[in-house]
C-alpha cells in the first residue's frame, strides 16, 4: 500500500513516519529529506538555483541559503514558483527511484509536508494519513526547536494548507495533542492494525 503522510509543521509527522518503519515495516520515502539533499552543497539543485536567482542564494558552503531563499519566496510568489519548477521534477524522480525499492507487500510512506497542497498526490497514493494537532502546540513546538520567533513560525504556518483542509483529504487523522511519545507509538499501531490498513 502506498500511504501519504502529512501533517503542519510541528505536528509529529516525522516521529509518526519512524514509528510507521519500526512498527510496520514500512519503506520511508521523505521528500523533505530529498530536498535538503538536493539543495545540499554539492547538491543536484544547485547549479540550477545559483542560475535562476544568483549568488546570493547560496550559502558560502555551496548550500542553498534557506533563510534568504524563504524571505523570497514568502514576498515573491513568482520566485516560489521558479524554485519549486527547478526542484519539484528532481524531488519526483527520485521519490519514484526510491518507491522502486520496496519489496514485495511492503508499504512505502510518503512523506510529503505539502501533499494537500500539491493537489496530485492524492492521486498517487492509496491512504492519507494525517497528523494534527492545535495551532498553539504546533507554535510552541517549532519555536522550541528551531528558534525561529513566532511571527516567523505564524508566517510558515499560513503557507499551508489549514488543519481543516488536511483532514478534509485525510483517510485516517492521528491527533497528537497531549501525547507522551508512547502514547504516540501506540496510535500508529492501532491504526496499522485497522481495516484501513
Amino acid at each position: 500500500m502506498r500511504i501519504g503522510l502529512t501533517g503542519g509543521i510541528g505536528s509529529g509527522k516525522s516521529t509518526v513516519a519512524a514509528a510507521l518503519v519500526e512498527l510496520g515495516g514500512a519503506l520511508l520515502v521523505d521528500t523533505d529529506a530529498i530536498s535538503r539533499s538536493l539543495t545540499a552543497p554539492g547538491g543536484e539543485a544547485m547549479p540550477a538555483i545559483e542560475a535562476q536567482f544568483g549568488a546570493r542564494f547560496v550559502a558560502s558552503n555551496g548550500a542553498l541559503d534557506r533563510a534568504a531563499m524563504r524571505e523570497l519566496a514568502f514576498h515573491d510568489p513568482k520566485a516560489k514558483q521558479a524554485l519549486e519548477a527547478i526542484l519539484h521534477p528532481m524531488i519526483g524522480a527520485e521519490t519514484a527511484r526510491q518507491a522502486a525499492l520496496a519489496a514485495p507487500g511492503q508499504h512505502v510512506v510518503f512523506d510529503v509536508p505539502l501533499l494537500v497542497e500539491s493537489g496530485r498526490w492524492r492521486r498517487l497514493v492509496d491512504r492519507v494519513l494525517v497528523v494534527d494537532c492545535d495551532e498553539a502546540t504546533q507554535i510552541a513546538r517549532v519555536m522550541a526547536r528551531s528558534g525561529l520567533s513566532e511571527a516567523a513560525v505564524r508566517a510558515i504556518l499560513a503557507q499551508q494548507a489549514t488543519r481543516a483542509q488536511r483532514r478534509a483529504a485525510a483517510d485516517a487523522v492521528i491527533h497528537n495533542e497531549g501525547l507522551t511519545l508512547s502514547q504516540l507509538r501506540d496510535e500508529v499501531g492501532r491504526l496499522l492494525t485497522s481495516p484501513l490498513f
